[in-house]
């Protein structure tokens, strides 16, 4: 079978569509794993050990599950408690959950490096926790975080053909329905991973550059 440009020209509108879901399905997914993840890192240090014990335990449960089951389980068993979603929004919370158990890791390494003497800064001027966190370890914990947390947002990217098992409209969707309309699976191939490769290797370049100049800024280098 040979390339067929013409074709090409004829599904790239198409792709490029799908192009723009999946990137939408990673960034919304990203948003979620962020949030979810430093709720998941910040309740693992609480005084509270059963919360401690069950937020370790939730987050032991999802990493050690693969994502495509926990898809699944969102959007099918769901309806049996109640809980009717789209494709699109139980797609959103099983990969942004996955990925949250991930990020609440990297998140405590950054919070971890923190040195023991800001602890007890803190403690000696009567700051409450949440303002130790908000202003003087979260943001000394972000730098060394930073690598850790593109690495998984360029992961989560190249994950996302896994919620096309639920019908969600992303690129490796949309790849295979070109292919089976047209019995050509070549070009369509091809192109997603050329698409995915220009994606992450930006997104790549991007993180880089954004570590750099938070470091620069804080003084770090």
């Amino acid at each position: 079978m040979q390339w067929d440009f013409a074709f090409t020209a004829e599904i790239l509108p198409k792709m490029l569509w799908a192009t723009g879901n999946t990137l939408l399905a990673a960034g919304m997914g990203y948003a979620i794993a962020v949030v979810i993840g430093l709720l998941f890192a910040l309740a693992q240090r609480t005084p509270l050990r059963i919360l401690t014990y069950i937020t370790r335990e939730i987050v032991e449960f999802i990493r050690s599950t693969p994502l495509v089951l926990q898809i699944f389980f969102v959007y099918y068993v769901g309806p049996e408690y109640g809980i009717f979603l789209s494709p699109w929004v139980a797609g959103m919370i099983a990969i942004g959950l996955h990925y949250a158990a991930y990020l609440s890791e990297v998140y405590r390494g950054g919070i971890e490096s923190v040195p023991k003497g800001q602890w007890e800064a803190c403690t000696a001027i009567n700051l409450t926790t949440m303002q130790t966190y908000r202003r003087i370890v979260l943001p000394q914990a972000l730098p060394p975080s930073i690598a850790g947390m593109g690495n998984y947002l360029v992961s989560i990217f190249k994950d996302t053909p896994m919620l096309s098992v639920i019908g969600v409209a992303e690129l490796m969707q949309a790849a295979n329905a070109v292919g089976g309309q047209n019995y050509r699976y070549l070009e369509p191939y091809t192109m997603v991973g050329v698409i995915f490769l220009v994606i992450s290797l930006t997104a790549a370049r991007a993180i880089r550059w954004f570590e750099a100049t938070v470091r620069r800024k804080l003084g770090m280098q």
